[in-house]
């Protein structure tokens, strides 16, 4: 053999190993970067703010407040049950309701309805709310998260999609949407 074609074991190891530590970085560097262009390469999915149903009117009396539950609008198939979010509605006069996240403001528990005291409880760190979602005491430094409602022959639907986040309850009044 040629002295040009003759190459040494040490260089050989040492260019294998940079070649195999290559592979291994570009199959560790797709999902980062895709995970960087998601934003863009998604682009904004249908139905991520659409109005979903809670139930009919019939299942949430005047005066009351009643667990609900909805399907989250942006799920994938492997989600299951774990798609299927809470709320609490509380029908103010049959015509006005409230519909609250199951979360409390603070760090996200969910908070519990007690009709004896007409208080929401959070059991980690002791929150309370009044019935209409307003803080009462405890940590947390703002009132529940509450939905946009609307409703449509005779079946309540709220706006959601959208984690509720402090700056959004805060920016965004909820309340009641007329429908045409």
């Amino acid at each position: 053999m040629s002295a040009e074609n003759n190459i040494s074991r040490r260089a050989m190891l040492v260019k294998l190993g940079l070649f195999l530590n290559g592979i291994v970085g570009v199959v560790l560097a797709v999902p980062i970067v895709q995970y960087l262009l998601s934003p863009v390469t998604r682009g904004k999915k249908t139905g991520y703010e659409s109005w979903l149903s809670v139930g009919g009117l019939e299942q949430f009396p005047a005066g009351q407040t009643r667990l609900a539950s909805y399907r989250n609008p942006v799920v994938t198939g492997s989600d299951g049950e774990t798609a299927n979010i809470a709320c609490w509605v509380r029908n103010v006069d049959d015509q006005n309701f409230q519909v609250f996240a199951i979360n409390c403001a603070h760090l996200g528990c969910p908070v519990r309805w007690f009709p004896q005291s007409s208080l929401f409880m959070c059991p980690c760190h002791g929150g309370a709310y009044y019935q209409d979602g307003s803080r009462a005491s405890g940590p947390p430094e703002r009132g529940l998260f509450q939905y946009p409602y609307k409703i449509e022959n005779g079946k309540l639907f709220i706006q959601a999609g959208e984690l509720p986040t402090p700056g959004r309850a805060a920016n965004k009044t909820p309340g009641r949407t007329t429908c045409v």
